[in-house]
């Protein structure tokens, strides 16, 4: 067994190996869009199919990276990608690869280059944390890698936009595998941090990785608060320190500094549309950041910001994280600060009730103590630089400060309003209370940090543990020096005359206390008392707009994570509403049913639900239909789309899915399928779909299977035999036999029929006009489906003989015409055929018959065969015709006792005999005959006169004749020979020689012999035999004048009276002989030459016949025309 697999196994490898060298051959010669298509197929097959053929064929792959098209050279970067992920080991084979692509000439190449880079990075980085041992090919690949890393960090400041955001999303990358998740990190699958590096690892020491990644922190700090930095790159940039934060929550103070920098100082180079998607961008990823646990230090920094960018309470309220999870948070954080000896420990809690009011004081009074906690505020988490300024300014901005810092500020203005200052600048919402004063503080803090003033910085740079966010380095990158000196004037120059005496240290309010203020108890409000019923039209054109925007919102659900709450919403309106809301939410659907899919499935679901009673329809709406119409008018809509809709890409997937995952099939949905399949163009997909529904919804078995049953009997051959095709495939299986076995013979019964019935035609049959008689067209397709299943069960065949003899004469022309096919794939030996014909229904002879000739047409007859057959001629059925397929099995006996009948049958059926016999019929097959052509001739001329006529003897012998491939001239001379010897004569004796000689004129030496011959045997005693003999010596003058010179004078002289054209021949071929050869001819003989006396038969005695010389004898052999000499005259010897 495992010799035979191991075989198999390489049978198929050599055959994956030939392709992918067709392949790659094809590939390198092709000068198209084919190339990356024979790229593909080949990257299928040893990446995705047998990844142990990477090895051999990547260098060849490879080889494509110098192509001229772009495709190409983006598809090796791909497949290296690819290759990486299924075998990382191959790293070192392709990372100079992927080093030189990185700076191939096309841009499109680099970008698919550093998008693989991200995983390739991964992938190298995990390789070698996995590793037991480091090998010098290891070190060689990950210096490589670093290479490629730096090349990428410094593509950051590239000229292309794509490249600047692909460098970005990669960095983000480094970032996150080259730094420690802490507790609150969110987490992804199969995710990998600076924790899985182990600490052995030399050249990937983890305090290298982290300070690296560090770095490349501040550089995405830096390029997200460059001025010129395009509204793309602005938002990639945005997204990837949102997610860095989530996941790695150390980096939240910096990324929520960074974005209060952004929204304080917004690039100049944006335009207003710009600033406006700018602003919602940094909306929506704030809102994101408040969900996060580890927010809760920043929480009111962000509710201020999302505020002055427009949110509502109620978006920021349900953005909070639930009290439970800061509850945990904060158990957690007092743990670790107990564990860590903390100089000054928590002792107050502080408490995240938004709801009472009154214990908003008591919250004001722990936060003034928290502020000088300094000690442990930095161990809860590193101060920011804007934190420090921004408690300083609020200390001091006063009413007085701020009017001061406003006049100052008058002479700086522009004389145009920036448009990014009118596209951001939202009515101040609470002017003058507690909460903007810390926003307009913020605000200050911000710029004074982002220039390197204030106290923060100062501190800063003194600790080197506040770091300064969101600082800009080159000259380039930094605010214009007008502003940065108008700020360190107007700014710097207040706080200094300002008092320094208080020492609070900044402390950020738990779960945004700020947002109190805002929420107050309001008076119920009942709409009925303030508004007034809507007209119809009106309301359903809302109602329609409304499910409309719902249904435009999805990608804003996708980023807001409630896609799923969205769906649930759609579905419900679509399934309990009016037709109005349906029509809306089907329209959307069907507009691109590919990508709404999932949604038209989630809707399906929903009606299936109310159809099956287990969601209610609520009391206040009224139902225009009932569930189980609902349900059907979607599923057909859906199906009849997809089915029309023939141009689309993947429809028939599609539409499988759909029948396949549907909860229900209906059965307007089923007939929809079925008209399908009778279209020949859609009839692949429609046929091969009802098969699997057969397999895969059993409840519906016997539906889809009549479906397909139904189509076995179509117009169409190609319908048609897609169909059969099917079905037996399914019987193949076994559990649906019976079923398929009772319709294919429910068919076959229809043949006993007068005409054909109803049920043959339809338009879904493909034959509209309906048949009174049966056509061979209409028989074939009672039979179709029977014939396919007949050589898989075999016992089917009785079936055949049972309808047949019912059957009319053109029905069971048309059934023997097809049962070749069929009765070829059962075989000789099949004990079903081998029953037929021992058992030989009556009526069905010749069915029987046809069976036999059809298995003995190019194959001998096996012996369990000619046994029955044999058997039943002799017992039950005599008919000789029987014999004709078996003839080769029978003795020589057996068949030259049955040759009187079988001569007498029709010429066609006699000439099919001579070919079996003769082996004519079966060219490059072994052929054995119980006869030989010899035997065969020999045995027709034995024939009894009384058991067959002359003539019919006679039409046989010129058939063997005509076989001139069998009767050769050796043949025939030893089939004279044969007869020569036989006593009495045979009467065609004389004919068949003639017949030789015609055929094989060389024969003429041996067919004097055999005259000769024959007058020793007296032929002139059998009248027709000598008759023969005259007209033999006749047609062979002059050479015949030897033999009739032997003749007896008597018979000589019936000779010449029966023809007398011989005798004056004969008589000048005597006179030129010499007088000595004259002399030894009888003078009777010449009297009868000369006429001088005729003497009768009755005279002569055989003693008196001239005996034949000897050397008058010729041998049976091929001579020349032109040397073969005469016989001596008698007496010369």
């Amino acid at each position: 067994m495992d010799s035979r697999r191991s075989t198999a196994v390489q049978f198929f490898m050599e055959e994956d190996n030939n392709k992918i060298v067709e392949w790659l051959n094809q590939a390198a010669l092709s000068t198209d869009n084919t190339k990356t298509d024979y790229l593909r197929r080949v990257q299928e097959i040893i990446i995705n199919k047998d990844a142990s053929l990477l090895d051999n064929f990547l260098d060849e792959v490879l080889g494509f990276q110098n192509d001229r098209s772009g495709d190409v050279r983006k598809f090796i970067v791909g497949f290296i990608e690819e290759a990486c992920k299924k075998d990382p080991d191959v790293l070192p084979k392709v990372v100079a690869n992927l080093s030189m692509l990185l700076q191939d000439s096309s841009v499109q190449v680099q970008k698919r280059v550093i998008q693989a880079a991200s995983q390739v990075y991964r992938g190298a980085l995990a390789w070698l944390a996995k590793a037991r041992a480091i090998s010098e090919e290891m070190e060689a690949a990950w210096a490589m890698m670093g290479s490629i890393k730096a090349q990428i960090v410094n593509m950051i400041d590239s000229d292309n936009d794509g490249i600047r955001t692909h460098s970005v999303k990669f960095l983000e990358c480094v970032v996150l595998l080259q730094t420690y998740p802490e507790v609150d990190s969110m987490r992804r699958d199969n995710d990998f941090s600076l924790e899985d590096v182990p600490l052995t690892l030399k050249i990937a020491r983890r305090r290298k990785l982290e300070e690296e990644a560090n770095m490349v922190f501040d550089l995405l700090i830096k390029f997200h608060g460059s001025p010129h930095v395009s509204s793309v790159n602005l938002m990639t940039c945005m997204g990837s320190l949102t997610l860095i934060a989530k996941m790695r929550p150390q980096f939240m103070g910096k990324v929520i500094a960074a974005l209060e920098t952004l929204h304080t100082n917004l690039p100049p180079t944006l335009s207003k549309s710009q600033v406006s998607s700018v602003r919602k961008h940094l909306k929506m990823q704030l809102l994101n950041l408040l969900k996060h646990p580890s927010s809760v230090d920043y929480h009111n920094n962000i509710t201020t910001l999302l505020t002055d960018l427009g949110a509502t309470y109620q978006e920021v309220l349900k953005s909070y994280p639930k009290i439970e999870e800061l509850r945990r948070r904060q158990k957690r954080v007092a743990e670790t600060l107990s564990s860590s000896q903390a100089a000054v420990s928590a002792s107050k809690k502080s408490r995240l009730d938004i709801d009472d009011d009154d214990e908003e004081e008591e919250e004001d009074e722990e936060g003034m103590d928290d502020i000088h906690s300094t000690d442990v505020h930095h161990k809860k988490h590193t101060d920011l630089a804007i934190d420090v300024t921004e408690q300083f300014i609020v200390e001091r901005l006063s009413p007085e400060f701020a009017a001061q810092l406003v006049i100052l500020s008058m002479a700086k203005l522009p004389d145009s309003m920036p448009p990014n200052f009118s596209a951001m600048y939202t009515p101040i919402a609470a002017a003058g209370t507690q909460g903007q004063i810390r926003h307009v503080a913020r605000l200050i803090a911000t710029q004074l940090t982002a220039v390197g003033l204030g106290p923060g910085a100062r501190q800063a740079k003194k600790l080197q543990v506040i770091p300064k966010a969101a600082s800009l380095d080159d000259d380039d990158d930094e605010m214009p020096s007008s502003t940065k000196s108008s700020i360190s004037t107007v700014v710097s120059g207040l706080m200094e005359k300002e008092k320094e005496g208080r020492l609070k240290a900044a402390t950020l309010l738990p779960s945004g206390g700020s947002l109190k203020a805002v929420k107050q108890r309001m008076k119920t409000l009942k709409l009925s008392e303030i508004t007034r019923p809507l007209e119809n039209e009106v309301m359903l054109k809302m109602m329609a707009d409304a499910v409309q925007r719902i249904l435009k919102a999805e990608r804003a659900a996708a980023l807001g994570g409630v896609t799923v709450i969205r769906t649930k919403i759609i579905t419900t309106l679509a399934a309990t509403f009016n037709r109005k809301v349906r029509e809306v939410v089907l329209n959307f659907l069907l507009e691109d049913v590919r990508t709404q899919l999932d949604l038209g499935f989630a809707w399906l679901y929903e009606e299936y639900s109310f159809m099956q009673g287990f969601n209610r329809m609520p009391a206040f709406l009224k139902q225009e239909q009932s569930p189980e119409y609902s349900y059907n008018r979607l599923l057909c809509t859906l199906a009849r789309n997809l089915i029309e809709r023939a141009e689309m890409k993947d429809r028939d997937v599609l539409l499988a899915r759909l029948y396949l995952e549907a909860p229900l099939i209906t059965e307007e949905a089923t007939d929809l399928l079925k008209n399908m399949c009778g279209d020949e163009t859609r009839a692949p997909v429609g046929l091969h779909l009802l098969q699997d529904l057969v397999t895969r919804r059993p409840p519906k078995q016997l539906t889809f299977l009549n479906g397909l049953l139904l189509h076995t009997a179509h117009e169409n051959p190609e319908v048609r035999g897609r169909a059969i095709k099917a079905v037996v495939e399914l019987y193949d299986r076994g559990d649906l036999r019976s079923i398929i076995e009772e319709y294919a013979i429910l068919y076959l019964g229809f043949l006993r029929l007068r005409q054909p019935p109803d049920v043959l035609f339809g338009m879904d049959r493909g034959r509209p006009i309906k048949s009174d008689v049966w056509s061979e067209d209409i028989v074939k397709v009672c039979l179709y489906l029977y014939l396919a299943l007949l050589p898989i069960n075999e016992k089917l065949i009785h079936e055949l003989t049972r309808v047949y003899v019912q059957t009319v004469a053109d029905v069971k022309r048309t059934i023997l015409r097809l049962l070749e096919q069929p009765v070829r794939g059962m075989g000789m030996d099949s004990p079903q055929l081998l029953k037929l014909v021992e058992e030989c229904p009556k009526g069905a002879e010749t069915l029987v018959t046809r069976v036999i000739h059809i298995l003995t047409d190019k194959t001998p007859p096996s012996a369990e065969l000619v046994a029955r057959v044999r058997d039943l001629y002799h017992t039950r059925v005599s008919d000789v015709r029987f014999l004709i397929p078996v003839l080769n099995g029978l003795t020589k006996k057996e068949v030259i006792a049955a040759l009187p009948k079988l001569i007498k049958l029709n010429p066609v059926v006699v000439k099919e005999v001579f070919n079996r016999l003769l082996g004519t019929h079966s060219e490059g097959v072994n052929h054995t005959s119980p006869l030989t052509p010899a035997e065969l001739l020999i045995a027709l001329h034995n024939i009894d006169p009384s058991k067959c006529e002359l003539k019919t003897v006679i039409k046989a012998t010129s058939l063997c004749f005509a076989e001139k491939q069998a009767y050769t001239q050796e043949v025939l001379a030893v089939v004279m020979q044969h007869l020569m010897e036989l006593n009495p004569l045979p009467t065609l004796l004389m004919r068949t020689v003639i017949q030789s000689l015609s055929l094989y004129p060389w024969l003429i030496g041996f067919v004097m012999n055999i005259l000769q011959r024959l007058i020793l045997k007296q032929v002139w005693k059998q009248k027709k035999v000598w008759e023969g003999f005259i007209k033999c010596c006749q047609r062979t003058k002059p050479q015949s004048f030897q033999v009739l010179l032997q003749l007896p004078p008597a018979q000589l002289s019936d000779v010449l009276a029966t023809s007398p054209d011989l005798q004056q021949p004969l008589l000048s071929h005597v006179m030129a002989f010499t007088e000595n050869q004259r002399a030894h001819i009888p003078q009777s003989i010449m009297d009868v030459l000369l006429g001088n006396k005729r003497p009768h038969l009755e005279e002569y005695d055989v003693r008196m016949e001239a005996m034949s010389p000897s050397e008058l004898t010729i041998d049976i052999r091929d001579e020349p025309e032109e040397i073969r000499s005469e016989p001596a005259p008698p007496g010369m010897d």
